[in-house]
């Protein structure tokens, strides 16, 4: 399982969230949805050129021109930033919803005041777009990007008033023309319930064991760290699981929500309501801890904080 190192501190949090506030009054994109990556890129003063990113000669000649200025790639590169030029590069094979993304990632490099006149030339990959990217820069440019995208606290102001629910997120995925993963993923973090979302990778065949499938991270709002705590997820799933039954099978995207109980590190059991989602990327299953739930069983060896049901999710 992937951990996620996508954190910073409250301070620089708080800085970044104000140039990204910055940027979308600049932009005139408050209220504009989805938000104006054009506009948005203007007020930034960079162009996106279409380029072949496959080009070895042209990615030879972005190094040169870079010198000792360059922040490169770990990994295959989806996108580059020549800075002193103001022209980005997107690979554009890469779907549109990540396009956005990268887009507003190279806005961040050069709109955030403290990073752009360090670099000449930036090269971004899939590493460093993931939220467990070790990069502070990276990790700056993503929080940048995931705030003028969802507007700030825009996004989830706008789930205050639903009832809870993976529905939510997805619907309001294209009104904000985010990615479902993106989506869902601001839905959980800022969520004030305390609810988490297990992301899966694909099933695959084990010659041994058969199906499987592994988790790719875990995602928790804070209020599910202060009420429930550290769980220990699990890295991989088997049919015995009961996660298992969740996952949408065949041409089946969604699966309903059925009860769970979730055991933290403490070994105390909490009650919760799990359902998922399932893309061609990964599947998605979302809980959230209740107190409503009225079944109950005793657990030998395990003490009950909530009221719980027949499904246990043990370490």
């Amino acid at each position: 399982m992937k951990g996620d190192d996508s954190s910073l501190d409250d301070s620089r949090r708080e800085r970044v969230r104000k140039e990204a506030l910055k940027m979308l009054s600049k932009a005139g994109a408050l209220g504009r949805f989805p938000t104006p990556v054009e506009d948005v890129l203007s007020v930034a003063k960079l162009e996106v050129v279409p380029e072949d990113l496959a080009d070895l000669p042209f990615m030879d000649r972005m190094r040169k021109k870079a010198m000792g200025s360059l922040k490169r790639a770990l990994s295959k590169v989806l996108g580059i930033f020549d800075v002193k030029a103001g022209l980005v590069f997107i690979d554009r094979k890469v779907i549109i919803v990540k396009q956005t993304f990268l887009k507003l990632h190279e806005v961040a490099h050069s709109f955030l005041p403290w990073q752009c006149d360090v670099y000449g030339v930036i090269e971004d990959c899939e590493g460093t777009l993931e939220p467990e990217t070790a990069d502070l820069f990276d990790r700056e440019a993503n929080l940048f990007a995931t705030e003028v995208l969802f507007q700030i606290d825009g996004f989830i102001q706008e789930t205050a008033d639903s009832p809870f629910g993976i529905k939510i997120p997805l619907s309001l995925s294209r009104k904000y023309g985010a990615s479902a993963y993106a989506a869902i993923r601001q839905y959980v973090a800022k969520n004030h319930r305390a609810c988490a979302v297990v992301v899966l990778n694909p099933s695959e065949m084990d010659a041994v064991i058969g199906f499987q499938v592994t988790t790719r991270r875990v995602i928790t709002s804070a209020t599910w760290l202060e009420t429930v705590g550290a769980v220990a997820w699990p890295n991989t799933l088997l049919p015995t699981h009961p996660f298992w039954p969740l996952i949408p099978v065949g041409d089946r995207k969604m699966s309903s929500p059925r009860q769970v109980a979730i055991q933290n590190q403490d070994g105390v059991c909490y009650g919760c309501i799990a359902e998922a989602f399932k893309t061609r990327f990964n599947t998605f299953i979302l809980v959230q801890a209740v107190d409503t739930l009225r079944t109950t069983v005793v657990v030998p060896g395990f003490r009950l904080a909530k009221k719980t049901p027949t499904q246990l999710i043990q370490p």
